[in-house]
Order: C-alpha cells, then structure tokens, then sequence
C-alpha cells in the first residue's frame, strides 16, 4: 500500500514530474541567455574594466545566497520526508552544504568585516572555501543522479524520515566545520591560491577548471539518467557554476573586475532557480488542490442537491395521485357504508384507485429516470389526446374550486417524440399550479389549455390562467430548483417540467396573461 501511494505521490513532485515544452524551451533560453552574457564579458571590452570595491557587495550576496540556499534545502527535505527518496536527502544536504559554506567564506573575506577577515585567515583562505564550496554542490548532485531509480519502491528511506534528516543534517554541519576549522587554523599546509589580496595565482586556474569539469560531470549523470523537472534545472544549474568560475577565472582573474562581479550575480541566480521552480511548482501545486478541493465541495454539494431534488420531485409528484386515490377510497367506503351499497360505483371507483396507483408506479420511475444518464424510450404522441387525459385527470379538482376550462385543442396537430408520461406529468404540473392560482381568487376562474403550431413549425401548448400572477421579479426565477411563491410548495415542480421539456430538446417559457395571471407554454419539435 504504501508504494502504492508513493507512486502516486512521485507524479505530483519535481523528483519525478516530466518537464512540460514550454519549461525545456525556458531552461534552454536562460542557458543561451548566461552563455551569451559570458562570451560578451570574457571576450569583449568588458572584460578589462576593473571595477571599485563595494564594501556592501560581499555580505549582501553572502546573505542573498545564504537565504536561497537555505529556503531550497528545506523545501527539498519536506519533499524527501513525503517521498523517502535517497536521491532528494542527497540533494538537500548539497543545498545546505552550500548555504553553510558561505558563512565562513563571507566571515574570512578580506575587509568585510575586518582587514584580513572576521577570522584573521587573509584571502588564501577566502579562496579556499570558495573553492571547496563550489566543488562541493557538483559532487551532491552527481550523488543525486547516481542515487536516482526508475522503480519508486527501489531507493527510499525505510526508517524515520526526521531522523534521516536529523543525521545527515549533522554530518554536513560537522564536515563544513571541520573542513572551516582545517583550512583557517592549517592555511599554511594549503598550496597557495591567490598572489596577492586582488590577484589568482596559476594554481587557481587548474582549481577553477576542477570546478567546471565536476559541473559538467553532473550535467552528463543528469543527462544520462530519468530526466525530470528537478533534473532539468539542475542541468541549468551546473551550466551557471561552469559560467561564473569561468567568468571569474578569465581572462585576468582579478577580483572587483567585470568578470568577477559578473560572476557572484551567476552564482546568485544559480543559487535561486531551484527555489524559484520549487516555489512555483508549489504554488501551481496549492492552486490544483484548492481547485480540486473545490470541485470536489461542489460535486457533494450537488449530490446532496440532487439527493434532495430526488426526494422532494417524488414527493411533489406522487402527491396527485395519492390524493387521488385517497379521495376515490374515501368515496367507495361512503358508497359501500349504505344500506344498499351502490356496488357499480364503488367498483368504477376502485378501477380509478387502480389506475391512479399505476400513475403513481409510472410517475415514481418516470422521476427516477430524469435523474439517470440512459436514454429514455420515446413514442409519438398526440399532444391533444394528452390535454384530453390530463384534464380528466383534474375533472373534480375544477369542479371543486369552481374553475371554468376552456380546452381549444389544434385539429390536424402535428405528432411530437417524446416520454408520455413525463410530458403528462408537466401537463399536469401546470394545470394544477394554474389551479392553485385561482383557489382563494374572486373574480372569474378561467383556465385556458391550447395547442398550436408556430411559424418555426414547432407545436406548442400553452396553459393560462386568471389567478394571482407572477411578480415581475420572480419570473424568472419561478424555474429555479427550491424556489417558490407557495406557503406551502416544495419549488420542484417548475424546475421538474423545465428539465423534461428540455429532454426532450424544446423551451418551457413563461409570460403574464392580461388582464391578470400567467401564461405557461412549452414548445416541442414535431416528428419527422
């Protein structure tokens, strides 16, 4: 399980996230970018110009570096205690054996702090460390490279992770101070690098290119090995330390000159490509999850959303012919309650219970159906037939609030594909909600049911009435899940008939009835 989940872990971080075009295209462009910088020092003009000494130069770089460093090793060290990879400790003691050499180099740099250094070694020693930290980084990364495996499982940590960082911090806090302590106390052991406080000697040159060829052996142990993100800039990395001591070294190798200040602002930004790819890579990383979060909050929410439009659709639409069947039960036991039961009756009734049980079977998996992804088996139908039906099916609740119909069916109208029983079902949404209208209205109680056929060819039924109306302000809104105009109304049943004409490719549009009410008409393509 566990190498399961660091498989999947891998694909999200530097170690092993494949560089995308665009990045390869960014590295190479910074490598033409400092190449060309270089050639454009070492062998033009430039290169001459010996520039003053900038008492503030050393600390500031020291600190930038020391800063850039140190915030990369403990990033790397948070990804190898995600990933347990030996090849990210590797690389993460590389960055803070880095930020810890600049201390002592910074500390023994002559007059910085003091004439011949903080720590009185003098300028061999500055040089030195110099050398020993740039030679360092290049032997991490090789490490690196060689400590790199194509199988996740292969090369990771098996014990405690703080305690592999714990130790290897350790050890390369105790190398740096031992090597310090060796080379400003043993100076005189050391063949000397420098002539004078300004000047390389000839040894420097063979130190420098030490330097530049590790470097380049890092480049090939990345090159040859799995090529990913962190490899690739790591790559430009190694590239930048062969430029800086190629800029310090040539053609004079004197300090202050262009090349050597050319060369610290190298090593600066070789120092923070590292941290800046890390940094956005986390970012885009946060901005992902965060992402992915939020998908994930709107999906529950919309399961939740439509749990709930599930309950309430079959709550709303079950309701009809539960009452239905309630009021035609209570009519058979008033028939069959007498002295002589009325047994025609009673059993007319019973057959209507029967059908509008079978109503409510077909209108439980008609609801059940809108809310699944297969596609629904469609007939032709005759849209007047339809009204027919649903306006008997409604017959004693007109009778009861005393509403008039006035139904003016289409002859010849064409026929429409589409779901009976869904489209019987918003039918009868309308009637009943125009009915609902008109109950406590005074005043005239008309309800208009037409059919027609519209210039664009489309059938459209339209169903108004004379009740309270719509504000102008929900009209729209009248279609929305949840909301309603009802005291006592769920806000599905407009959303419900919305979504089925919709299914079945038309509109469901809505508009005021003069002198007073509203119009509801849906519009279907016929068959063809």
């Amino acid at each position: 399980m566990r190498k399961a989940v660091a498989a999947e872990e891998q694909e999200f971080v530097l170690l092993n996230l494949s560089p995308s075009r665009a990045q390869q295209q960014l590295a190479i462009a910074v490598v033409l970018v400092i190449l060309l910088l270089a050639l454009l020092i070492m062998l033009g003009p430039l290169s001459t110009i010996q520039l003053p000494e900038i008492d503030g130069f050393v600390p500031a770089y020291a600190a930038a570096m020391f800063v850039n460093d140190s915030i990369t090793a403990v990033l790397l060290f948070a990804q190898f205690s995600i990933l347990r990879s030996h090849a990210l400790l590797a690389i993460s003691n590389g960055y803070l054996f880095t930020a810890l050499f600049v201390i002592p180099w910074m500390l023994t740099f002559p007059n910085v702090f003091a004439p011949t250094g903080l720590l009185g070694a003098g300028p061999q020693t500055t040089v030195w460390l110099y050398s020993l930290w740039h030679l360092g980084l290049p032997m991490f990364v090789i490490a690196y490279a060689l400590l790199k495996d194509a199988d996740l499982a292969k090369g990771q940590w098996q014990g405690s992770p703080a305690a592999a960082i714990v130790a290897s911090i350790a050890v390369t806090v105790a190398f740096v101070f031992a090597t310090t302590f060796f080379v400003t106390v043993e100076q005189t052991l050391l063949p000397s690098l420098m002539l004078d406080r300004f000047h390389f000697s000839a040894l420097w040159f063979y130190t420098a290119g030490a330097i530049a060829l590790l470097s380049i052996l890092a480049i090939v142990a990345l090159w040859f090995r799995q090529r990913s993100l962190l490899d690739l800039w790591l790559m430009v990395v190694m590239c930048a330390f062969v430029v800086e001591v190629s800029v310090i070294s040539f053609p004079f190798a004197v300090r202050y000159s262009v090349g050597w200040y050319a060369g610290r602002l190298c090593g600066l930004l070789s120092g923070s490509l590292i941290l800046v790819v890390l940094l956005y890579e986390i970012t885009l990383l946060y901005a992902g999850l965060v992402s992915a979060t939020r998908a994930q909050r709107r999906e529950r929410e919309a399961r939740l959303m439509t749990g709930d439009a599930v309950a309430a659709t079959i709550a709303h639409e079950v309701k009809q012919p539960l009452s239905a069947m309630i009021m035609r039960a209570d009519t058979v036991f008033g028939w069959l309650d007498r002295a002589l039961p009325d047994l025609d009756k009673a059993k007319v009734a019973l057959k209507q219970i029967s059908t509008d049980g079978h109503r409510a079977a077909d209108v439980i998996e008609s609801v059940r159906a809108s809310f699944k992804k297969d596609p629904r088996i469609r007939n032709l139908l005759d849209l007047n037939g339809l009204i027919e039906e649903v306006i008997l099916l409604v017959r004693d609740d007109l009778q009861k609030h005393r509403i008039l119909i006035k139904a003016e069916p289409k002859a010849d109208l064409p026929r429409v594909m589409g779901d009976r029983v869904q489209l019987q079902q918003v039918l009868l949404n309308l009637l009943t909600n125009a009915m609902d209208s008109m109950a406590s209205k005074n005043g005239p109680r008309v309800l208009s049911v037409k059919s027609g056929v519209r210039d664009d060819g489309g059938v459209v039924v339209s169903v108004a009435d004379t009740g309270e109306g719509i504000a102008a302000q929900n009209m729209e809104r009248v279609f929305d899940p949840l909301f309603t105009t009802k005291s006592g109304g769920m806000g599905m049943g407009l959303a419900i008939c919305r979504s089925i004409i919709e299914a079945h490719d038309g509109l469901l549009l809505v508009a005021p009835n003069e002198p007073t009410g509203v119009v509801f008409e849906f519009i279907l393509s016929p068959s063809k």
